[in-house]
């Protein structure tokens, strides 16, 4: 890059959202990027923009998800605007870095009562600031993991500026965030888990996770209590991982389901009155073996049918990233009761 271009992309990237706001309008800032469809402004969510310098790499650059194309702010300019060599986009770099800068804050907030982080109602206020997850990059992510469709029957939604506290360190940082609503039987919240996800591009080994510590976190009051997939009655599947019951929802959609989100957790789970049949979608590990026996005692102790769903691989997530949805149903017909097999289970649909 020539030197005075150099300097240029510079200059611009430490302005990198206010160049965003002047020539990527119809996009919207999404924790640390900029999200729009694409580098002539068009609509959509497809090009991520870094607005600040990060481990990933330095504010300004870019990449487009559906094109793999990439790069710096002067790209931005050249192709939003039209222009075709760069002595035209030198100069409109340069218009732009004189003009003043417009206040984007936003009208004082109204004061809240303090709530102390981690606790219940912390988690009931993040839950209601957040949105639903259509058309989010929690679809997205979803997606990544081979779960096209996705039944949470309300109990995911979307944090577009998510905090995330690192150990030790009481400054947060801010990423996009998949919300889980945890509740007790009464459908009362009692908590939430987040799953901070990677906007920019999504490494093979974390499948869509931020790149940090601990990008999974739950708060508030979870012992006996889970996030719910529907509403259980008879019957209900109950396992720890989220993309795990969401992987068992995808084939058994109208199955009422509940992630209790850890192992331990899993076997405290609190059974909801009228149950007669309990699935333990247990994962393949040492903890899933003790899960699964403590169920099994409780259940017989209640007079409820237990019936452990075991995977092939770790988890059915996995299971269904690896083998694909077919293989899944196939691998659930074996295992589930025969009345629940025509009650619940996703029929093959035939493309002609």
């Amino acid at each position: 890059m020539p030197r005075d271009a150099s300097e240029l992309a510079h200059r611009l990237a430490r302005e990198a959202e206010a160049v965003c706001r002047h020539y990527l309008s119809n996009g919207k800032r999404e924790g640390r990027y900029w999200l729009v469809g694409d580098v002539q402004n068009t609509p959509g969510r497809s090009l991520y923009v870094r607005l600040y310098d990060s481990p990933r790499g330095p504010a300004g650059k870019w990449t487009d998800a559906a094109t793999s194309e990439h790069g710096d702010l002067l790209d931005i300019i050249r192709e939003s605007c039209g222009l075709h060599n760069f002595r035209d986009v030198a100069e409109e770099a340069r218009r732009f870095l004189k003009l003043p800068r417009p206040n984007h804050e936003v009208a004082p907030k109204v004061a809240r009562p303090a709530v102390q982080r981690g606790s219940r109602e912390a988690a009931g206020r993040l839950f209601a600031i957040s949105r639903p997850i259509d058309g989010t990059l929690v679809e997205l992510y979803l997606r990544r993991r081979g779960i096209e469709e996705v039944h949470h029957g309300g109990s995911l939604r979307f944090q577009p500026r998510c905090y995330y506290y690192p150990h030790d360190q009481d400054t947060p940082e801010i990423w996009p965030a998949m919300i889980a609503r945890v509740t007790d039987l009464d459908g009362t919240i009692t908590g939430v888990h987040r799953t901070w996800i990677d906007p920019e591009g999504f490494e093979p080994h974390r499948l869509g996770k931020a790149p940090i510590d601990t990008p999974r976190r739950a708060m508030g009051d979870l012992l006996g209590n889970a996030v719910r997939f529907g509403v259980a009655e008879d019957v209900l599947t109950a396992g720890e991982g989220i993309e795990t019951m969401l992987s068992l929802r995808f084939v058994l959609p109208a199955m009422p389901m509940a992630s209790a989100l850890s192992a331990n957790h899993l076997a405290a789970m609190l059974l909801p009155p009228g149950l007669r049949r309990l699935y333990i979608a247990r994962d393949a590990d040492a903890a899933g073996d003790t899960v699964q026996a403590v169920l099994l005692q409780r259940a017989e102790t209640a007079g409820i049918e237990a019936i452990p769903l075991s995977p092939r691989l770790g988890d059915f997530n996995e299971d269904l990233h690896i083998f694909g949805l077919d293989a899944l149903r196939a691998e659930l017909r074996r295992q589930l009761a025969p009345e629940d097999i025509s009650r619940f289970l996703l029929p093959v649909t035939t493309v002609v």
